[in-house]
């Protein structure tokens, strides 16, 4: 009888299945990576967005003061003027389309028109000797000026990281994420045309100028 012998049954099989695993293994490491990659840029994109909210956030609180300030200084001129009536309905208007803005185009849009009637308002004052020697004015328009420096500062700072959240999101790759999770360009705090120039008022023996927007 003719003695034979098995062969290994599981030899090739082994070898096919090793050979199979070193390109998943590749596979999956490149997935790893890649996923690493777009992670760690989501996660900046969201640092950004939150550094712009934040400086926004400051910024509003800013405007917001301001915007509760001028009632005082509306209620303090209005019973001095015989007339120049206009710029009052003007300054209520911006100031109610202030506290009813949503977006933060809508808030910009809003606070240049605040700072348009303000400005208004503080040539009316410097037009009127009576205004310029009340010491009620006088301490109001001091505490605007402080919160209008407050305001530029907080102007600058938002631009500032606005751009740089606005630049990150447009450079590769990071494009790309932005566009998959909807990161968007934030608007710049730009004022208008009205308001650049800055009225110089008079309220005393020492001239204050007040800078509307910086």
């Amino acid at each position: 009888m003719v003695e034979t012998r098995e062969r290994p049954r599981f030899a090739l099989g082994r070898g096919t299945a090793s050979g199979c695993l070193v390109p998943i293994a590749v596979l999956v490491g490149v997935i790893l990576v890649i996923g690493l990659i777009l992670g760690g840029t989501y996660n900046g994109m969201v640092d950004k967005r939150g550094g712009v909210d934040r400086s926004f956030a400051d910024l509003d609180a800013q405007l917001q003061r301001r915007n509760d300030l001028i009632p005082n200084l509306v209620n303090a001129v209005r019973g001095a003027l015989g007339q120049e009536q206009a710029v009052f309905g003007e300054i209520a208007r911006a100031r109610q389309n202030y506290a009813g803005a949503k977006t933060d185009q809508q808030k910009i849009n809003a606070a240049n028109e605040v700072d348009s009637a303000i400005g208004r308002l503080l040539v009316i004052v410097e037009n009127y000797p009576q205004l310029q020697s009340n010491q009620n004015i006088r301490d109001l328009q001091t505490q605007l000026e402080g919160t209008e420096n407050r305001i530029a500062q907080a102007r600058r700072d938002y631009n500032a990281t606005a751009t740089s959240y606005n630049v990150s999101i447009q450079h590769f790759p990071r494009s790309l994420v932005a566009g998959l999770f909807g990161f968007h360009k934030r608007p710049l705090f730009a004022a208008n045309t009205q308001a650049r120039n800055a009225p110089t008022v008079d309220l005393g023996n020492n001239p204050t100028t007040t800078t509307l927007v910086r």
